[in-house]
C-alpha cells in the first residue's frame, strides 16, 4: 500500500481492526471487488492503492442552479461543497488518477453556469494528475473548458468502472447512477445513510454530490442487480463504515 493511503478500517458490525492510522484523519474500511483490495472513504469515496486512483460518483454539479432555472430555488452552495469534499480527498490520497463516475454536472448546461471561482477550484483540483470524467446520463456529451478527458467506461485490470450498472451480471464493475442508501433500525428509531453496496463481485458507489438524493438498497434496482439480497450494504458515518447485510435493512 503506498504510504500516505493508509485508514482506520472496520469489518462487519462496524467494529475497528488492526491497522495503521488514517492519513490526515480519514476514516473508513477495506471492500474486496473481484479480488481487488480497495479503500473505502466515509466521504463515499474509493482508493485503489495498487493504481494510485480515486474514484468518485454522481457529483451533480450545479444541480442547484439547475433547479433554479427552473424556479425551484435551492441555496447555491451545492459545487462550493462538493467540490471541498473532493480537495479533503484529494489532499489525503494525492491520487495519479481521479476517476468521476458520471453525473459529474447535473445537466448538459453545468459547465457553463459553474462560477469563475468554482472552475479555479476544479482546475486546481486536476493539477499534477489524470482526470477521466465517465459519461452519464446527465452528462452524455463532452464539456468544454472543464479540463481532464472524457470516456464511456474505463477498464483497468480486473475493473471496469462506468455510470449505470449493467444489467448482465458483470464481475469486477464499480458503477454509481443508484445512489444507494440503507436504513437501519437503531436504539429505537429508524437511520439511514448512503452506503456501498457490493457483493464482492461488483459494487454501486454512493453519491458524493451535496445535493444527490439516496435510493433504498431494498428497492428493486438493487435485487434485480445483485439478483437476491444476499449483498452487504457498506453504510458511512463520520468516522466509521458499518457493514450490514442488505437483507437486514429496512425498507422505506
Amino acid at each position: 500500500m503506498r504510504a500516505g493511503a493508509s485508514s482506520a478500517y472496520c469489518r462487519a458490525g462496524g467494529n475497528p481492526i488492526a491497522g495503521s492510522p488514517p492519513s490526515r484523519g480519514r476514516a473508513g474500511g477495506v471492500i474486496s471487488v473481484a479480488g481487488v483490495t480497495l479503500i473505502a472513504d466515509c466521504a463515499g469515496a474509493l482508493f485503489w492503492p495498487d493504481e494510485s486512483l480515486l474514484v468518485v460518483a454522481d457529483l451533480h454539479l450545479e444541480k442547484g442552479s439547475a433547479f433554479a432555472a427552473r424556479g425551484v430555488l435551492l441555496p447555491p452552495y451545492d459545487t462550493a461543497t462538493t467540490l471541498a469534499r473532493l480537495a479533503v480527498l484529494i489532499e489525503c490520497y494525492a491520487p495519479r488518477l481521479v476517476v468521476a463516475l458520471g453525473d459529474s454536472f447535473h445537466d448538459g448546461g453545468g459547465p457553463t453556469r459553474m462560477s469563475d471561482i468554482s472552475h479555479a477550484a476544479l482546475k486546481a483540483l486536476q493539477r499534477g494528475r489524470d482526470w477521466l470524467w465517465i459519461a452519464g446520463n446527465h452528462d452524455p456529451d463532452p464539456a468544454e473548458n472543464i479540463g481532464g478527458r472524457f470516456a464511456a467506461e474505463l477498464a483497468l485490470g480486473p475493473l471496469t468502472f462506468r455510470h449505470e450498472p449493467s444489467v448482465q451480471p458483470c464481475d469486477g464493475e464499480v458503477a454509481g447512477h443508484l445512489h444507494p442508501q440503507a436504513r437501519i433500525a437503531h436504539r429505537g428509531r429508524a437511520v439511514s445513510r448512503r452506503c456501498f453496496a457490493t457483493d464482492g463481485k461488483r459494487m454501486v458507489m454512493p453519491a458524493l454530490g451535496a445535493y444527490s438524493g439516496g435510493l433504498n438498497v431494498r428497492d428493486r434496482a438493487f435485487a434485480a442487480l445483485f439478483g437476491t439480497a444476499a449483498f452487504t450494504a457498506h453504510m458511512l458515518s463520520e468516522r466509521r463504515i458499518y457493514a450490514v447485510a442488505a437483507s437486514h435493512c429496512l425498507a422505506d
